[in-house]
């Protein structure tokens, strides 16, 4: 038994998948419910996930999201989805009532409105706070700094593991952007063999080196989760240069409960796990 998110804003969410895997819940609805709160409340937005989220150059908040179950083929995903303020739970929608795994602007909304999903209004999907580094960013140009996402990963009672991500993407970014958050073995990976990992930070580089697939195989390989995502992330500073390394966090968790993260930048994480009476945050350096 085990949850771990990335960045500490996602405390009560791991609070929360304590409770619901204590209580017997499988690990994809603990990852869903625990996601929609955070995607749901507008406070939670200026961390660049769903209602409340930045928008792209045109105004318009478009979210991304996936959930992965360890299970083979158990994937679904949105992507530049508009007017829901819960887009993981379209996600969940995708992967257990449509032959795809991935659909993407229009196509997503179509079919979310097809399962009963409101699709609202755009006003309703921003916050005062959004709305007005909107405004500053029309009149001056300035930007919003930081790559947040929610990414959680939940090991239930009974050996199931599952992984989501959300985020309401780059701020200001191009309409129809589409980072690595939803792309699975980038944004997130899952193995019901091995365990799981989820990335957050400039997705636009991040999806170029599918890092939360190469620290499920490394796992694989015996390496703890801890070593994993450090050897993901030497070999991106490698690659890149150590001093030229984007914003990247990586965290995972394999099938004893083991927590593992490494990161490029400062990077607060929460995880829970069997033994521990409540949730802890630690904080990486750099």
């Amino acid at each position: 038994m085990a949850a771990v998110g990335t960045w500490s804003f996602s405390l009560p969410a791991v609070e929360r998948m304590q409770c619901m895997i204590l209580a017997g819940q499988h690990s994809t609805d603990v990852v869903e419910n625990a996601i929609a709160d955070v995607e749901n409340d507008v406070q939670t937005g200026c961390y660049i996930v769903g209602r409340g989220g930045f928008p792209n150059n045109k105004g318009i908040v478009e979210c991304d999201a996936a959930i992965m179950e360890g299970l083979p083929g158990r994937f679904g995903a949105v992507a530049a989805l508009r007017g829901v303020g819960q887009p993981c739970r379209v996600a969940r929608q995708v992967m257990e009532r449509s032959p795809h795994s991935l659909l993407v602007g229009e196509g997503a909304e179509a079919f979310a409105r097809e399962k009963g999903f409101i699709i609202e209004p755009n006003n309703n999907m921003l916050s005062d706070h959004t709305a007005t580094a909107y405004q500053e960013f029309l009149k001056s140009g300035k930007q919003v700094r930081g790559h947040d996402t929610i990414g959680l990963i939940a090991l239930d009672l009974t050996g199931n593991i599952t992984v989501g991500v959300s985020t309401s993407g780059k701020p200001f970014k191009a309409p129809g952007r589409v980072g690595d958050s939803p792309l699975p073995g980038c944004g997130l990976y899952a193995d019901h063999t091995v365990g799981a990992a989820a990335v957050t930070g400039d997705g636009d580089k991040i999806m170029c080196y599918c890092p939360s697939f190469q620290i499920v195989q490394l796992m694989r390989q015996g390496l703890s989760p801890k070593e994993a995502c450090c050897s993901v992330l030497a070999d991106i500073k490698k690659r890149t240069g150590e001093d030229k390394c984007f914003e990247i966090g990586l965290i995972a968790l394999n099938l004893k409960g083991e927590v593992g993260a490494a990161s490029s930048v400062e990077f607060p994480y929460t995880f829970w796990n069997q033994g521990m009476d409540s949730v802890e945050k630690h904080v990486l350096s750099y």
